[in-house]
Order: C-alpha cells, then sequence, then structure tokens
C-alpha cells in the first residue's frame, strides 16, 4: 500500500482548474465520489492528496463530501451493489430528498454564543439556532450537523439544506484564500432534519480521527503542489547551494509526513494494530503533516522570493488556499490538546 501525490494528471477534473466555477466543482465531485474506487482510507486520502497537489480549492470541496459519504456508510444510511460507489439509499434519506446527485457538507464547529438544538415531536425531529463555520452552505444541496440533544450531548443530523427553515448566510468572508469555498454561519429555524446515529455516536467512532487525518491529506497535497513548483524552477536555472539546502529540507519534511500518512491510513484500514487511541493518532499525523506544510511555504518563499507570488497566478492562489486551509489545524493549542491527551493515556512511545 502506498500513499502519495505523484500524478499530476487528475482523473476527470474539471479542466482550467483556476478559472473553474465552484459549481463546476461540486459536479465533479459529486461524480467522481460516486464512480471512484475509493473503499478505503488509503484510496481516499491519495485521492485527496492527487487532488490538492494540483489544486487546493478543489480538494476543499471534495474532501467534505467523501466525509459526509463515508459517515453515511457508517452510520448504515448508504447503499449499493458496489461498496465504492457510495450510492445513497433513498429509503434512508428520503425525508431530507437527499439522492446520487446530492452535494453534502459536515458542519460540526461550535462557537463562542452559538448553539444549535435538536427537539424531537411527533412530527419528528427539528434544528433551531445558529452553526459557525458552514462551508459551501449557499452552494450545497445537503450537509451533516451537528446538534445538542441536551446540555451534555450532541448527535449528528442530515438536512437539505434547501428546505424551509435554513438560511445561509453571505459571509463575512473577505478570505484572499478558498475565496470561492465561503465559510459562513447558517441559521436554522425548525428545520427538518433526520438523525444519523445515536448520541455521541459521531465525536466518539473512530472515523472521526480519520476523517481529521483526511483534511491533513489535502494540506500536504497541497504542499505538494507548492513544492513542485521550487524543483520545476530548477530546470530553467541552476539551482544554488541555499535554494538545493532549501530542497533538502522540504523533501525532508514532506518525506516525514507522508510516513506518517502511510502508518496511519495502515491502522485505519485494519492492515495494522495498536494500542494507541485514533484521536492521538490523528493528532500526532496533523502536526507532523502542518510542520512540513509550513517548512514547505517558508522554503520555497526564501528559495525563490518575491517572483512566483506575483507573476505565476496558479502559483500565488495554491499558497493563499493552503495558507488558510492549514489554519484549520489550531496551532500550539493542538499541540496542547496533543500533549494532554498524551500524559492522560500514557502512550508516549519515546
Amino acid at each position: 500500500m502506498s500513499l502519495g501525490a505523484t500524478p499530476r494528471a487528475l482523473p476527470a477534473l474539471p479542466t482550467d482548474l483556476p478559472r473553474t466555477e465552484i459549481a463546476d466543482l461540486l459536479s465533479w465531485a459529486v461524480d467522481y465520489a460516486h464512480h471512484a474506487e475509493l473503499d478505503t482510507h488509503a484510496a481516499r486520502w491519495e485521492a485527496l492528496a492527487t487532488v490538492a497537489a494540483a489544486d487546493v480549492t478543489a480538494a476543499r470541496v471534495l474532501e467534505p463530501h467523501l466525509d459526509a459519504l463515508e459517515i453515511l456508510r457508517q452510520a448504515g444510511a448508504l447503499a449499493g451493489s458496489e461498496p465504492s460507489t457510495h450510492a445513497p439509499a433513498l429509503e434512508a434519506l428520503e425525508a431530507v430528498d437527499a439522492d446520487e446527485t446530492s452535494s453534502w457538507g459536515v458542519f460540526a464547529a461550535e462557537g463562542p454564543g452559538l448553539r444549535v438544538v435538536a427537539s424531537d415531536s411527533e412530527e419528528g425531529w427539528t434544528l433551531s439556532g445558529e452553526k459557525p463555520w458552514c462551508s459551501l452552505a449557499r452552494r450545497l444541496s445537503h450537509a451533516l450537523v451537528t446538534a445538542h440533544t441536551s446540555d451534555t450531548t450532541r448527535r449528528l443530523f442530515a438536512v437539505n439544506l434547501r428546505g424551509p427553515g435554513i438560511a445561509a448566510h453571505h459571509g463575512p468572508w473577505v478570505s484572499r484564500g478558498l475565496t470561492d469555498v465561503v465559510s459562513a454561519p447558517v441559521t436554522f429555524t425548525a428545520a427538518a432534519a433526520i438523525p444519523i446515529g445515536d448520541d455521541s455516536w459521531y465525536l466518539d467512532r473512530p472515523g472521526f480521527a480519520w476523517g481529521g487525518i483526511g483534511v491533513a491529506t489535502c494540506w500536504w497535497g497541497g504542499a505538494i503542489g507548492i513544492a513542485r513548483t521550487l524543483a520545476d524552477s530548477f530546470d530553467t536555472r541552476e539551482p544554488d547551494q541555499l535554494a538545493l539546502a532549501h530542497l533538502g529540507s522540504i523533501d525532508a519534511a514532506l518525506d516525514g509526513a507522508r510516513t506518517s500518512l502511510v502508518a496511519a491510513a495502515r491502522i485505519a484500514d485494519g492492515e495494522e494494530s495498536t494500542d494507541i487511541p485514533p484521536s492521538i493518532i490523528a493528532r500526532r499525523v496533523r502536526a507532523v503533516t502542518v510542520d512540513a506544510v509550513e517548512r514547505t511555504l517558508r522554503g520555497v518563499r526564501h528559495a525563490l522570493g518575491p517572483a512566483p507570488l506575483t507573476t505565476d497566478r496558479d502559483y500565488a492562489r495554491r499558497v493563499a488556499d493552503l495558507e488558510i486551509y492549514v489554519r484549520q489545524h489550531h496551532a500550539e493549542r493542538d499541540d496542547a490538546a496533543l500533549g494532554r491527551a498524551v500524559h492522560e493515556h500514557g502512550v508516549a512511545p519515546w
């Protein structure tokens, strides 16, 4: 089993990526997820890395859709003669009008003063409240949304984002990276929803941790695309010692992150076993990957200077996209969370 982003041509990805409309990317993501062979974590992560190496926005669109389909599969809400097709089972999701053409997001963020509450009645479940950081909510057809069922429990629900009682905000979104992937609040007002799994199932399942690694794989693939700009520059000019030093540092960092991702894929797919909790594995992988991404961004900037940021549209866009995407890692706060988990579980192997 391997994990990489070496192919430079992507299967069925829309052409002319820097000018591709977000609606076209969403349609591509739905079609790609429906037909591609993505029935293992390794396959999904390699696909995400390959997409991100060519276009970070495309990966940012594809990743939550794949994550949502995998969550639905784990919950038993998907059916199909071939597991890799992830065809939605209409009898399970018909209440929110979902089918194989649906585009999915996963809205699980929490924010100060914001809360979505789930209520059950004879008419079914409804959601009310405001959920922050709902990426592409105005573009997607459906989403999986976490909501509070009590003061101490949350549950996952499927909703039709085009149904009544749902208002997706336009912003604020002034980001110069991922400019078309607007992440803004959604207000729910007695919006119809169907439960996916029991209380706390979404957060407690191992797949929650593996989903976090899927995002890290996108970061790693985006860094691969940036590193290629440095490597390709040597075709037109002889590298000096400093440029070679940056290339070596980047190569070591990216290969180290790849090794971490491959090891995690083997565990997630059951090829290897470990006593280390998935949450700790995911935090470690994300930390290693973020370090590699930031070393790559810094190294290429120092090696190439301002020229590609001002004259190479694709490179400048890739840098801006990746810098905002990788901030889904909360820097030292996530390092502290990893340290706390290692301390509490006593799993440090060193």
